[in-house]
């Protein structure tokens, strides 16, 4: 582990290039959608089944991933994965049909899942080598990536470029990035020894991380969801005016991420937890119960702030907590979230039918204030045992 400032520099930004590049290939993926799903001649139905496959290899990735990273170290995982990720994201684009499609996207969630947990737990050791929380500044890096990818699709399609074009030239500076980071990467010696303080399990508290990470990506996908449909049909507002809330959800979670390291070091992890949690239940809230277009907007602006440091803090005490079993806690705690973000958006659909979108919406206000009074969960304790 390098103890020089210089040193550690360099491998802080390591790890920025590593969480832009896994955003950038998910915003330059989804930007494409639309032309490959034109290309192969597919319904929404059938492309939701294309879509599933990326779930399920994400959840596969992330399951697999935890012991590599305890056995192996984190930069031994995730720089191969790194380099993968600019690989896999160019088969989807070759696809000749919905089942090539599919298989394409599960070799890519895959690889994505354990990129997102390797990168974490590498995360997780250079913020142990500086002492202080820097967490929330890669996932505000991981959102940056995400805008990148988007916007470089974007482009490509306004030229009414082929998907693949676009994936190999995305592809190229994935590879490129991930060769940089390969270079800087921190080399931490593995800390798991089989048998190892004198038990064979994940600390104490490990599923109930995930569980609060599932509350906040819950609220995650609903907004990705369910935002622009609240605003236009339960409430009128303007189709262009309706985007304008997930935008405000948006800038403020990547605001909200930038600031967190600040407010990390400040208050500490379950104060800003708390008070995150109390923002996003009360700014969505109030949100719901005023019902107007402009309220909407600036709810769903206060749900993105308040959500916006969960996430980090619960990553961060999940790899901190033991840090012999770091990998396969954050494969615990991400993969539980991710079902979250997965399940939340249909379960909130579900209900809607029955109660109306409003009172759905509700749910995710309410696990954020869940999360605000459970917030002691990521309270950092000594002599854990076993679950």
């Amino acid at each position: 582990m390098t103890g020089s400032r210089g040193g550690l520099m360099r491998e802080r930004t390591a790890v920025y290039l590593l969480f832009f590049l896994s955003g950038a290939a998910i915003g330059t993926w989804t930007a494409r959608i639309p032309a490959i799903k034109e290309r192969l001649g597919i319904g929404e139905g059938q492309l939701s089944l294309a879509l599933l496959a990326i779930a399920a290899g994400s959840v596969v990735g992330m399951t697999v991933v935890g012991r590599l990273v305890d056995r192996y170290g984190s930069s031994r995982v995730v720089i191969p994965a790194a380099l993968l990720m600019g690989v896999v994201l160019v088969p989807p684009a070759h696809a000749w049909d919905l089942g090539s499609l599919a298989g394409a996207l599960l070799l890519f969630g895959v690889v994505h899942g354990v990129l997102d947990v390797s990168m974490n737990a590498n995360a997780v050791e250079v913020e142990r080598a500086y002492g202080r929380p820097i967490m929330s500044s890669f996932h505000a890096v991981f959102s940056a990536g995400g805008f990148a990818g988007a916007t470089a699709g974007g482009v490509f399609a306004h030229f009414a470029l082929a998907p693949w074009v676009t994936f190999w030239s995305v592809g190229a500076v994935l590879v490129a990035l991930a060769s940089w980071a390969a270079r800087w990467a921190l080399r931490a010696i593995p800390s798991h020894v089989p048998g190892a303080h004198g038990r064979a399990g994940l600390p104490k508290g490990i599923v109930f991380l995930g569980v609060l990470a599932f509350c906040c990506l819950v609220g995650e996908g609903a907004a990705a969801d369910w935002s622009s449909v609240y605003l236009n049909e339960d409430l009128g507002a303007s189709p262009g005016f309706a985007a304008a809330g997930y935008a405000a959800f948006s800038i403020m979670m990547t605001a909200g991420r930038l600031a967190g390291d600040r407010l990390a070091a400040r208050f500490g992890p379950v104060p800003l937890v708390r008070g995150c949690g109390l923002l996003a239940a009360t700014g969505l809230g109030l949100a719901l119960l005023v019902g107007q277009p402009v309220a909407g907007m600036i709810g769903f602006g206060c749900f993105g702030a308040g959500l916006s440091c969960i996430v980090p803090q619960v990553f961060s005490a999940a790899g901190h907590r033991d840090p012999a079993y770091a990998g396969r806690a954050l494969a615990r705690v991400a993969s539980i979230g991710y079902l979250g973000l997965l399940s939340g958006p249909v379960f909130i659909g579900g209900v809607a039918e029955l109660t109306g979108l409003p009172r759905a919406l509700a749910i995710p206000a309410l696990l954020a204030a869940f999360v605000a009074l459970t917030a002691t969960a990521l309270r950092v304790r000594t002599g854990e045992q076993a679950q």
